[in-house]
């Protein structure tokens, strides 16, 4: 599978409860400069709106210079939160839990949150991490088992082989 992106059906439980799917990108080859632009730009494809959640507001804006020059062929639509047009945003940057884009996606980077809530009524959660740092790989671990015990649907996605590919589905 080389497109992890590219499947947007909902996932639904026994009861027929809607649930989200939380994808788990394990970064060991490509940094999150590289991986990020290919991700939002799917889930824009896919008709989503997006939050990109991270923990450090310097690093938000980094990210935000990123994204601005991620593409030869055009830009990724964005803006950091805090403005007069957050509803309107196809990508929005937070360290915030709020979420005022009215998002159908939700990104993660960094460690940031994201509550069982979140997992359920989202139509799709993506967690990236650094594969590299054992810190990020022990917080994802945590992460895995929350989204588990929510009972929403964890997938690992792994870049091991040099492209990405689900490894394990919970």
């Amino acid at each position: 599978m080389s497109d992890p992106a590219a499947n947007t059906q909902d996932e639904q439980n026994v009861s027929g409860k809607k649930t989200g799917e939380v994808f788990f990108y394990h970064m060991t080859r490509s940094p999150l400069e590289a991986t990020l632009p290919v991700l939002l730009q799917r889930s824009l494809e896919a008709g989503w709106k997006i939050c990109l959640r991270g923990t450090d507001p310097k690093r938000m804006d980094w990210l935000d210079e990123r994204l601005w020059t991620a593409s030869d062929d055009g830009f990724l639509p964005h803006g950091q939160s805090g403005g007069p047009h957050d509803a309107n945003q196809p990508v929005l940057l937070t360290t915030q839990t709020e979420i005022p884009n009215q998002a159908e996606a939700l990104i993660s980077v960094d460690g940031a949150a994201v509550s069982a809530d979140e997992m359920e009524r989202m139509t799709r959660v993506s967690i990236l991490f650094d594969g590299n740092d054992p810190d990020a790989v022990a917080h994802a671990r945590s992460q895995w088992k929350e989204v588990v015990a929510a009972g929403c649907t964890a997938k690992y996605w792994s870049q091991e082989s040099g492209r990405w590919e689900m490894k394990v589905s919970s």
